[in-house]
C-alpha cells in the first residue's frame, strides 16, 4: 500500500491477516482430522496444493471465464483504457490488464494475485447505464481491491473453505475410506467373520459420518469468516476509491443507479450472477429479495454505504 496513493487501512489489514489466521489454523485441525482416521498425507498435499495452484495463478482467468469477460485491447475499448489509466497514474499503480464482459448486469469487479497481475472487468450493462465519472468511481473502487491486495487474500481465503469440500467429496467417492478395519481376519470363522464384518462396516460409516461432520463445520467457518471479510473490504475500496477521487457523491450517485437497475434484470439472470457477487462491486440481488441475517451477506447494505459516503463527504467538506 505504500506504493500507492490509496488510502491505507490499518482495519482491513488487521482482519486479512486475522481471517487467514484463523482459516489456516481451521485447515490444519481439518488435515489433523483426516490423518487421524488413517487418510493418507500425500493425498491431502496432493490435492490442498493443487488447489492452491490452480486458484492462486489462475484466479483471474476463472474469473473472466465465469462472468464472460473478455480482456480488450486499448483499439477495442480506447474510453475504458482512458479511465483505467488516468486513474493508475493517479494512484501511482501499475497499469491492470482491462476486460469487458458482454451482458446486461451492471457489475464490474477486479482480480488477480498482485497489482502487476490484476484485471479489472466492467460489463456492457454498467458502461450503457453510467456517464464517464461514475464509471471512473466504480473503477477506482475496485483498483483499490487491487492495491490492498485483499483481492488476493480472498482468494486464498475461498481457497481453505473449497479444499474442506473438494477433499471430503474426493475421498468419499473414490471410497478411499473403505478398507479401513477390514484388515486380516475378519473372515476367520463363519459366524465370527460375519460379526466382524458388520462392525468393521458400522465403525468405517461412523468415521465417514464424523469425517463429513468435521467438513460441514470447516466449511461453515470459512463461509462466515469469508463474508465478514468481504462486507469490510467493500465499505474500505468504498472509502479509498472515494478520497481517491476527492468526490464521494460520484460513488453514491453508481451505487444508487446500478442498485435501481439491477432490479430490472430478469430473475434468471440475477440467479445466474449471484454466484459471483462476492467479486462484485454491488451483489446480483433480485427486487425484494432479502437475507435471513446480515452474516450471509457478501456486501453491506446500500443504506450503510451511502450513510458512510455520507460521512466522508462531511470529513472532506465536499457535502453539497
Amino acid at each position: 500500500m505504500a506504493k500507492t496513493r490509496f488510502k491505507s487501512d490499518k482495519g482491513l489489514v488487521a482482519r486479512m491477516g486475522l481471517t487467514i489466521f484463523l482459516l489456516g489454523a481451521l485447515y490444519v485441525a481439518f488435515v489433523a482430522v483426516l490423518l487421524a482416521v488413517g487418510v493418507q498425507l500425500i493425498t491431502v498435499v496432493f490435492i490442498g496444493l493443487g488447489i492452491l495452484f490452480v486458484q492462486y495463478f489462475f484466479s483471474d482467468k476463472i474469473a473472466l471465464f465465469g462472468m464472460h469477460g473478455k480482456v480488450v485491447t486499448e483499439q477495442e475499448a480506447p474510453e475504458l483504457y482512458q479511465i483505467v489509466r488516468r486513474l493508475c497514474a493517479l494512484a501511482n499503480m501499475p497499469m491492470p490488464r482491462v476486460a469487458v464482459a458482454n451482458t446486461d448486469m451492471p457489475n464490474a469487479f477486479a482480480t488477480g494475485r498482485n497489482p502487476k497481475n490484476a484485471v479489472v472487468c466492467v460489463t456492457t450493462g454498467l458502461l450503457r447505464r453510467l456517464d464517464t465519472e461514475e464509471v471512473e468511481a466504480v473503477l477506482a473502487h475496485e483498483l483499490s481491491h487491487v492495491a490492498h491486495r485483499d483481492v488476493a487474500v480472498m482468494t486464498i481465503a475461498s481457497f481453505l473453505g473449497m479444499v474442506a469440500g473438494i477433499l471430503t467429496r474426493v475421498l468419499y467417492y473414490s471410497e478411499l475410506f473403505g478398507g479401513m478395519g477390514y484388515g486380516g481376519g475378519g473372515y476367520g470363522g463363519r459366524g465370527g467373520g460375519r460379526s466382524n464384518n458388520n462392525s468393521a462396516a458400522g465403525n468405517i460409516f461412523a468415521i465417514e459420518a464424523g469425517v463429513m461432520l468435521v467438513s460441514i463445520v470447516v466449511y461453515a467457518i470459512s463461509f462466515l469468516l469469508i463474508r465478514a471479510l468481504s462486507r469490510y473490504r467493500e465499505l474500505s475500496a468504498d472509502r479509498s476509491g472515494a478520497i481517491l477521487l476527492g468526490r464521494p457523491s460520484l460513488l453514491k450517485s453508481a451505487l444508487i443507479k446500478i442498485t435501481g437497475e439491477i432490479g430490472r434484470i430478469p430473475t434468471k439472470d440475477i440467479r445466474s450472477a449471484a454466484a459471483f457477487n462476492a467479486f462484485y462491486f454491488t451483489p446480483a440481488v433480485a427486487k425484494g429479495q432479502f437475507s435471513i441475517s446480515t452474516i450471509f451477506s457478501t456486501h453491506p447494505s446500500l443504506e450503510r454505504r451511502i450513510a458512510e459516503l455520507d460521512k466522508l463527504e462531511r470529513e472532506l467538506g465536499t457535502a453539497e
